[in-house]
């Protein structure tokens, strides 16, 4: 009794306060009679009692199997259920299935009474037909149920009770299912609980309404037009019953006792024939059956579930199949049904009501079909089942299986594995199933099982981690000892999963170190055929194809690499070479004419006053020379980060040496020099001014620009410039010497600029004769930006003072050695002021102001042979 559901009725007593004492008495005894007549009755269509009714001063109450409700509860009428309303019970609905298999159970149950107990119900209504918790429906309310008077082996006789209007109602059965004669003869036997059973029946089909409503004050009457209406009552009456059963209604409601089918007739009647109503018949009758009916019939029971409700199966069905699990013979008959109904359950439904009975299944290890029935449905249990309850029982129920003796157990559990591999979380594949299988496959003596192990893990590699496989599975491959062909194609096929894989693959590595060394001794086993070596043959080909396309590819990366870093580091070096030689070249280029600059332009005062003007100048520029000393800026920078310039080869034709007429100009220009000299006074060799030195500067710069010879005639001076990136020379003689033999001023100093290799060398010429066709062709670039790169400026003299400097130069560099003739300066004044203007810069720098260069015609002489031509004119 202890831990036991049961179902408790109790009747109030408090209820009935309103009735007198002898009433009250009569209600009291009557419940009492009712309770205690189904006490004593036990049938599987009757309501089990499990306590005997007791009695307090406020209540009566018992104790029963459990139950749903009454049949009138499910048909629609609820005044005697509490508030609010229960969901389960508002919203169930009756299916075919339930009303057809549960009209038979009461047809069995008044059967039951009437051929064994002698006994008629006397009250057969839907308040007294209880559905259980399994969907039983139930016989109680033997309240007025008339035991035989007669002996069993005699006919049994009834005796009955005139109806008492006077009575308590809860003393009366309920007149609207109760046969006529009770009534209006005072008469009833078992025939008359077959009335009530097509009342009953009338009332299923037409949710609840008795097929005639009694007034209880005029019961006569009322029983007398009943009278009338059943023996004119047709088919049309019963349009809402079963076609099939329609009939049989209509004799149960016959007026005629004699004419109503009795119990027995009725259990056999077609109507109950319905597969799913059989079905439930036969698991009610269940426990009298012996293992083989059983077998048999749970081998046919998946047939019939798919056509049965979802409830009905779990409120019916399904306890009877798990109260067979306590016979482990059965089981392996139960269990696929058991499973087939889970895989119909949600997933709460499956934990509340399979998964409790299904514990001690998953610790069975005899018969052995249940482990095989578990891993046929392995998917199903992985899927509802909860994971505390996955690893606690359903997974060591795998593990048994591969370490089961059987060879046959193994094969299965191999070949099954695969298919719920997706379901099993990786800590427990890794840890667990993957050594277990590995376990199996080397330890066997079963070529099939080592077979079967290695086809399970090939198709479970693509749920393991990439590391995993190759650091646990592939080395586990070189491990396997039998040398089956089977055997071989099952280590290829590893091989060639895991290389062919998108999420796996094999590092080139693993393959050179690893994979190739195993598996080409393996390719040349003398037990391979020719289509099975081919196999091997193109995994390894395959396998040596990506690893030469991609260690290539790694080479010939790390080539560009190399190629691009020394390119690299090659410019470094040629910037860094560049940069350091145009600096030692600009710097020696500015050492060189800052040095000119201060060695010609500083003798005596007036270079001091220059060099103070020019200190004054550059502390106070205008904003016009700002702008242009920002522009010489700017080029010059532009310069410095030009490209290299390459030399190119010029062809130098070779001078060719000319003698020229010089009397006809000499003549002229004595002329105009004796005439000039009237006119001016004689100028002294020593004069106020400071005699500059005539200078004859070599530059070499060699390019395709500035390859071109220019001819520069610039007061007088002929000044040769050239330039050339491979060196500068520049020499210095002493302070006395000239480049004409007259005596030079004192603190004048003279510079020779020596030539290189590749700058010819010019003679001076005079304006005339410079200017040449090839002159007004190539119009020289603007120099000006250079000014200021070779030195300070000078202060401007007049062209007065220019024509008297030169005059006194010429005077002094047409001076004859001793014993000739001397000229006077005064004679060569006029011809100097009109060679010397032109090529004289009036701003700045007379020695590198902007000038016309040309290309001289031939190759000049040095000063030395001029004057020498100059001594034998004059003789």
């Amino acid at each position: 009794m202890l831990n036991k559901e049961v179902a408790v009725f109790v009747f109030d007593k408090k209820l009935i306060d309103k009735y007198q004492k002898f009433e009250k008495d009569q209600i009291i005894d009557s419940l009492k009679r009712g309770v205690q007549q189904l006490t004593r009755l036990r049938h599987p269509r009757l309501l089990t009692v499990q306590h005997p009714l007791e009695e307090s001063r406020d209540c009566l109450a018992f104790c029963t199997e459990p139950v749903f409700a009454s049949l009138a509860n499910v048909l629609g009428s609820w005044d005697n259920l509490p508030s609010p309303l229960p969901s389960d019970i508002k919203e169930y609905k009756l299916y075919d299935v339930e009303t057809k298999y549960g009209l038979l159970q009461v047809s069995e149950g008044l059967s039951f009474l009437h051929s064994s107990v002698k006994m008629v119900h006397g009250n057969v209504t839907p308040e007294n037909i209880i559905l259980n918790k399994s969907g039983a429906w139930k016989i109680t309310g033997f309240d007025f149920c008339i035991q035989s008077t007669n002996p069993s082996e005699q006919e049994p006789k009834f005796p009955c009770k005139e109806w008492d209007p006077n009575l308590p109602s809860l003393c009366l059965p309920n007149p609207e299912y109760l046969a006529p004669e009770y009534i209006l003869s005072v008469s009833c036997e078992t025939a008359s609980d077959m009335y009530s059973l097509g009342a009953v029946m009338y009332a299923v089909f037409n949710k609840g309404k008795p097929i005639f409503e009694v007034n209880k004050q005029d019961i006569y009457k009322s029983f007398s037009r009943q009278l009338d209406q059943l023996s004119r009552l047709s088919s049309s009456n019963l349009q809402n019953i079963p076609e099939e059963v329609r009939e049989h209604v209509k004799l149960l409601l016959n007026v005629a006792p004699a004419v109503r089918p009795d119990a027995d007739q009725m259990t056999k009647i077609p109507f109950f024939d319905d597969v799913g109503a059989v079905t439930l018949q036969y698991f009610d009758s269940l426990f009298q059956r012996d293992n083989l009916q059983k077998s048999q019939f749970f081998k046919g029971l998946p047939k019939v579930l798919p056509k049965l409700p979802k409830r009905v199966i779990i409120q019916r069905i399904l306890p009877c199949l798990t109260s067979e699990f306590v016979n482990p013979d059965m089981v392996p008959f139960v269990l696929p049904n058991v499973l087939l109904i889970a895989e119909e359950c949600t997933k709460e439904e499956y934990i509340r009501l399979i998964l409790p009975d299904l514990g001690p299944v998953f610790k069975q290890q005899e018969p052995i079909q249940i482990l095989l029935i578990f891993l046929q449905k392995m998917d199903l249990l992985l899927t509802k089942t909860p994971p505390d309850e996955i690893k606690n029982s359903v997974l060591p129920m795998v593990y048994r299986a591969l370490e089961a003796p059987s060879i046959q157990i193994q094969e299965l559990c191999l070949n099954i594995i695969p298919t719920f591999a997706n379901l099993i979380d990786y800590p427990s594949m890794k840890n667990s199933l993957i050594p277990r299988i590995k376990n199996a496959c080397l330890q066997t003596s079963s070529l099939a099982v080592r077979v079967n192990s290695l086809v399970c893990l090939g198709k479970i590699l693509e749920y393991l981690d990439k590391w995993f496989v190759l650091d646990d599975i592939l080395p586990f491959l070189q491990q396997i000892p039998s040398k089956e062909p089977a055997v071989l194609m099952g280590i290829l096929g590893i091989y060639k999963c895991t290389f062919t894989h998108k999420k796996l693959g094999i590092t080139k590595e693993q393959l050179a170190g690893k994979v190739l060394p195993h598996l080409i001794p393996l390719s040349i086993e003398n037990n391979l055929n020719l289509n099975q070596f081919n196999s091997f043959i193109c995994v390894i080909r395959d396998m040596l194809n990506r690893l030469e396309a991609e260690h290539k590819t790694k080479l010939e990366q790390l080539h560009v690499m190399q190629e691009q870093q020394k390119s690299l580091d090659i410019a470094n070096q040629m910037n860094v070479s560049e940069e350091a030689r145009s600096s030692s070249t600009s710097n020696q280029i500015d050492k060189v004419f800052n040095n000119t600059g201060t060695d010609l332009l500083t003798s005596g005062p007036d270079s001091k006053d220059n060099e103070l003007s020019s200190k004054q100048k550059k502390a106070s520029l205008t904003l016009e020379e700002k702008q242009k000393l920002a522009k010489e800026q700017e080029q010059a920078q532009k310069l410095k980060s030009q490209q290299p310039l390459k030399p190119q080869a010029t062809a130098i034709t070779p001078p060719v040496k000319q003698t020229k007429d010089l009397t006809d100009t000499l003549i002229d220009n004595m002329s105009s020099l004796t005439s000039h000299s009237i006119n001016k006074a004689i100028v002294a060799s020593s004069n106020s001014f400071s005699s500059v030195p005539s200078m004859g500067v070599g530059m070499g710069f060699s390019s395709p620009v500035d390859s071109t010879k220019r001819n520069v005639t610039t007061n007088g001076l002929n000044t040769t410039m050239g330039f050339q990136t491979a060196g500068f020379s520049m020499g210095s003689g002493p302070t006395t010497q000239n480049f004409f033999s007259g005596p030079s001023a004192t603190g004048t100093t003279k510079m020779n600029i020596v030539p290189t290799a590749n700058m010819p060398n010019y003679s001076p010429m005079s304006a005339a004769s410079a200017i040449s066709p090839l002159t007004q062709q190539n119009r020289p670039p603007d120099m000006s930006a250079l000014d200021n790169l070779f030195g300070p400026q000078k202060p401007k003299v007049s062209m007065k003072q220019l024509a008297q400097q030169k005059s006194n130069q010429w005077v002094n560099q047409f001076v004859p050695p001793q014993g000739s003739p001397s000229v006077s300066s005064s004679v060569m004044g006029p011809q100097m002021n009109m060679i010397g203007q032109p090529g004289f810069g009036i701003q700045g720098n007379p020695f590198f102001a902007p000038q016309n260069f040309a290309q001289p015609a031939n190759t000049m002489t040095n000063s030395s042979s001029a004057s020498n031509d100059l001594k034998d004119l004059f003789g």
